[in-house]
């Protein structure tokens, strides 16, 4: 494509060079960059993409889009140079362009919160697919389309020229409904700029990604999520959710889900039964009562279920293929039971907040018959002061805490786990401290008995741990079935 024509409805603030040339591909990260590339220079929290532009050139771009203050006389003049006011935004607007705007060419769902989006995202596609549509999703664990996986995700939306690219190929083998999370992150980044959202959904907001790298207070991080509000021809939120309830002027149509309050679709909490393995809830949508059984145990997994229900009203699915589309759905790493030799109740889940931490406990509470065992840590340069909240919410109720580490980053893993140890002490919870998160979880299998559940809250479908900016392989399911074989062979432990 001309590269005047990929710079259309840009914020131009000046350009130089031979805006006539053919463009393949663009992009931010000059190692993705081919032959015949656009690479734009974003200023980042960390990194200058001009200090790239050397990579860049080597790898075959031939034009650049630099940030407002770059003086464009200093850069080589070999290039074609577009000079913008943003260049995340314009980094998205080019994407879309040079896609064809493919989510024009299908229906689209955007789903935010603090918790529950990917299951969520999950619950929706299938109940969709019941129906007969096909359906393509990005989000945390992959991108799908259909059944066929077309590569694991490390981030919950991804950068924008890669969004658009899925949307292309989900385009080109012509699926009818493509789902996408949408954090907060990639709202405030313009990562969904030029998506032409059909309906957005919001699952609830509580206390997370509070930082210097990501949002700066509760508002702010509330009204990144809200403006997915004004993206879409529908909006449907949570009437439970004390913040969502704020979403009242935003520019789409509101529809609401609840359990609590009155909404446009609600589950009676008086008939929710919650077991070891499900939940069974009674839901009123068009004035009629259906019964519903998910295969995901806790009240929150019933928010999930009403907001993917709520959507798949608006396309016509049919209770009946609700039912039958939600009764053995399972998301990976989403208080997902991990079977092994020992006979062992474990659970793993992606838990990472307070309240999400709250919510699988209390769900693991209401129908556990030994001890709660709950081995976690919580990810470096992040929001600290969740750390003790969360201490305080384990040593609650659980019955015994490992504090081990998570995604440790570039932080020290024994500061974090510190700072997660005032909060058990400060409500006099049992605990240790085990630092290697396979040590930890080591000790969890020595101690249980088959009356205990051991939730291991953190990583959840997340198969790698990160120090230092390097990501090396980690699987929770292999590293517990290797344990326990461990455990068997020395004989500490007696399979089932």
């Amino acid at each position: 494509m001309k590269l005047e024509k990929i710079i259309e409805n840009l914020e131009i603030i000046e350009q130089k060079g031979d805006m006539n040339i053919d463009i393949t591909n663009i992009h931010s990260d000059s190692r993705k960059i081919k032959q015949n590339g656009l690479f734009v220079a974003i200023k980042g929290y960390d990194q200058n993409g001009l200090d790239y532009l050397d990579s860049a050139i080597k790898n075959g771009a031939i034009a650049v889009v630099v940030e407002k203050d770059v003086e464009i006389e200093k850069l080589p003049k070999s290039l074609s140079i577009i000079k913008v006011e943003n260049t995340r935004k314009s980094l998205a607007i080019m994407s879309c362009n040079l896609y064809d705007n493919p989510s024009k060419k299908f229906k689209l769902i955007g789903i935010t919160g603090t918790k529950g989006k990917t299951t969520t995202t999950f619950m929706t596609k299938a109940l969709l697919e019941s129906h007969g549509l096909k359906v393509g999703l990005i989000g945390s664990i992959a991108v799908y389309i259909g059944d066929k996986k077309l590569e694991d995700t490390d981030r919950t939306t991804p950068e924008s020229v890669e969004i658009q690219k899925h949307f292309a190929q989900m385009a080109e083998e012509n699926v009818d409904v493509a789902i996408i999370e949408v954090s907060s992150q990639a709202l405030k980044l313009e990562r969904v700029t030029g998506c032409d959202f059909d309906i957005g959904v919001f699952t609830n907001l509580t206390e997370d990604h509070i930082s210097k790298n990501e949002h700066a207070d509760m508002e702010e991080y509330f009204q990144c999520k809200a403006s997915l509000f004004d993206k879409c021809k529908i909006g449907i939120t949570n009437a439970d959710d004390a913040i969502a309830k704020r979403l009242t002027d935003r520019k789409c149509t509101l529809k609401t889900f609840g359990i609590s309050n009155p909404a446009d679709i609600t589950a009676d909490e008086k008939t929710l039964i919650i077991t070891q393995t499900s939940t069974k809830f009674t839901v009123t949508m068009d004035g009629k009562k259906e019964d519903f059984e998910i295969s995901i145990p806790g009240k929150f997994s019933v928010y999930n279920a009403l907001g993917a229900i709520s959507v798949a009203h608006e396309f016509g699915v049919t209770p009946e293929e609700m039912k039958q589309a939600l009764k053995d759905l399972r998301v990976l790493g989403r208080n997902e039971p991990v079977p092994n030799k020992l006979g062992l109740t474990i659970l793993i889940d992606y838990a990472h907040t307070p309240s999400s931490l709250q919510s699988i406990l209390e769900s693991v509470k209401a129908y556990a018959k030994g001890r709660i065992i709950c081995a976690w840590g919580v990810g470096g340069d992040r929001d600290r002061a969740k750390r003790p909240i969360m201490g305080e919410i384990s040593g609650t109720l659980a019955d015994y805490t490992i504090l081990m580490s998570d995604q440790v980053r570039t932080e020290d893993p024994m500061q974090i786990l510190r700072d997660i140890e005032v909060g058990v002490k400060k409500v006099g919870g049992k605990y240790t401290i085990i630092e290697d998160r396979t040590e930890g979880i080591r000790h969890a299998l020595k101690i249980a008995t088959k009356e205990d559940i051991i939730v291991i809250p953190g990583l959840g479908h997340d198969l790698y741990i990160e120090r230092n900016h390097v990501k090396y392989p980690y699987d929770e399911r292999k590293v517990i079935a290797k344990l326990v074989d461990e455990l068997i062979e020395s004989g500490e432990k007696t399979p089932e």
